[in-house]
C-alpha cells in the first residue's frame, strides 16, 4: 500500500496534512435543489495506505452510519500515517425518507458498477466506482440487518483469500460468514477492481444499537491500528472472544403462520432438537416448537412477534470453525 502526496478526487487536489469535506453530488430533485453526499477526508503528513469507510448504501440501515459517524466524531478518522476517507451515508434519498432503495426503485446495491447513463441510482453507483474507489486500498463498509431480523455483529467476506481472512480477523467482529458475492453488488465490484473489502452487518434497520455500533467501531480501530494509521490517543482493545468462522448456514423458516417467540439469542450455540422457538395462534389452541434441525450457532433472530408460512425466523450454522 501505498500514497501518493497530492490526492485528485472529485475534481480536488488533497496534499499529504490536509483535511478537507467535500461535496458528492449525485443529483438535483425535480425543484431544481442540489443533493450532494458529504465526503470526509483526512490526510497524515506521513504517507500511508488509503482506507475508504462507507456506509448508508441502503438508506434504512441507520445502525451503520452511526458506526461512521462516531468514527467522525471521535476523531477516529484522523490518521497518523496514510489518508482516511469517510461517507456516512452514500444513498442520502434512501435516508432522508427511512427508505432501502433510490427513488428510481432500485437498489443501489444491485446495479454496481453502474452506468453514466443509465438510472439515477446507476449513476451514483459509476461515479462512486469511478472517482472515489480507485484511490482505496481497502474498504471497510457497514450495513445493518433486514428489518425485524436482528444479526449478530458479522463480517461478510468471500473464500480464498487469506490477506481477507487476516483482516477479518483482526476487525474481531463476533462472527466472520463467508458468503458469495452477488453479481453488481458493491462488494463483488470492488473484488473484482482488486480492492480488498470488509463487509460489516449487523442489528436491524430502522434502529440503533449500542452493542452492534461499539462492535463496528472498534473493529475500525483495530483495523487502523495494524496498518499503522490509529491516532495515539486511542487504544485498540482486543476481541473479548475469538471469532466464529461460518463455512456453511441454512435459514430456519416458519412452517406455520402465527405468533412468534424467540427462545435463544444470537451468538448462542444450539443442539440438534432442541427448542429454538414457539409459534402460536392467538387463541391458545395451537401451539408449535420450532426445533434446531442440527448443531450449530445462531447468529440471526427474527425479532417479530407476527410470522407467515416460509418466514425466515433463524440463522443457523451448518459448519463451523474457530
Amino acid at each position: 500500500m501505498s500514497e501518493k502526496e497530492v490526492l485528485e478526487i472529485l475534481g480536488e487536489e488533497i496534499r499529504l496534512g490536509e483535511s478537507k469535506e467535500m461535496r458528492f453530488n449525485v443529483a438535483k430533485l425535480h425543484t431544481q435543489n442540489d443533493i450532494d453526499v458529504p465526503v470526509f477526508i483526512e490526510r497524515s503528513k506521513v504517507p500511508g495506505p488509503t482506507i475508504l469507510i462507507t456506509a448508508g448504501i441502503h438508506g434504512d440501515e441507520v445502525n451503520g452510519v452511526e458506526i461512521v459517524r462516531q468514527i467522525i466524531a471521535k476523531g477516529i478518522h484522523k490518521p497518523k500515517k496514510g489518508t482516511v476517507i469517510c461517507i456516512p451515508v452514500i444513498n442520502v434519498f434512501g435516508f432522508i425518507h427511512m427508505d432501502r432503495e433510490f427513488p428510481d426503485g432500485r437498489d443501489l446495491n444491485r446495479v454496481f458498477p453502474g452506468s453514466k447513463s443509465g438510472s439515477l441510482a446507476s449513476r451514483v453507483a459509476h461515479k462512486l466506482i469511478t472517482e472515489i474507489i480507485p484511490h482505496a486500498d481497502l474498504i471497510l463498509d457497514f450495513h445493518t440487518g433486514g428489518a425485524d431480523r436482528f444479526n449478530a455483529a458479522q463480517i461478510r467476506i468471500g473464500k480464498g483469500r487469506t490477506e481477507i481472512d487476516k483482516l477479518a480477523k483482526i476487525f474481531g467482529a463476533p462472527v466472520v460468514l463467508y458468503s458469495r458475492n452477488l453479481k453488481k453488488s458493491f462488494r463483488n465490484t470492488c473484488d473484482k477492481l482488486g480492492i480488498p473489502i470488509l463487509l460489516f452487518e449487523g442489528g436491524k434497520s430502522f434502529h440503533i444499537e449500542p452493542t452492534i455500533t461499539n462492535t463496528g467501531v472498534n473493529g475500525a480501530k483495530r483495523i487502523l491500528n495494524h496498518l499503522g494509521m490509529l491516532g495515539s490517543k486511542f487504544k485498540a482493545s482486543n476481541p473479548k472472544k475469538s471469532c466464529v468462522f461460518i463455512e456453511e448456514s441454512r435459514w430456519i423458516r416458519a412452517n406455520h403462520s402465527g405468533m412468534f417467540r424467540a427462545s435463544v439469542k444470537i451468538n448462542q450455540t444450539v443442539n440438534k432438537k432442541d427448542v429454538i422457538g414457539h409459534i402460536t395462534d392467538p387463541y391458545g389452541k395451537f401451539h408449535h416448537f420450532v426445533k434446531a434441525p442440527n448443531n450449530g450457532y445462531i447468529f440471526s433472530v427474527n425479532e417479530s412477534p407476527i410470522v407467515y408460512q416460509g418466514d425466515a425466523l433463524f440463522h443457523i450454522s451448518s459448519e463451523r470453525k474457530k
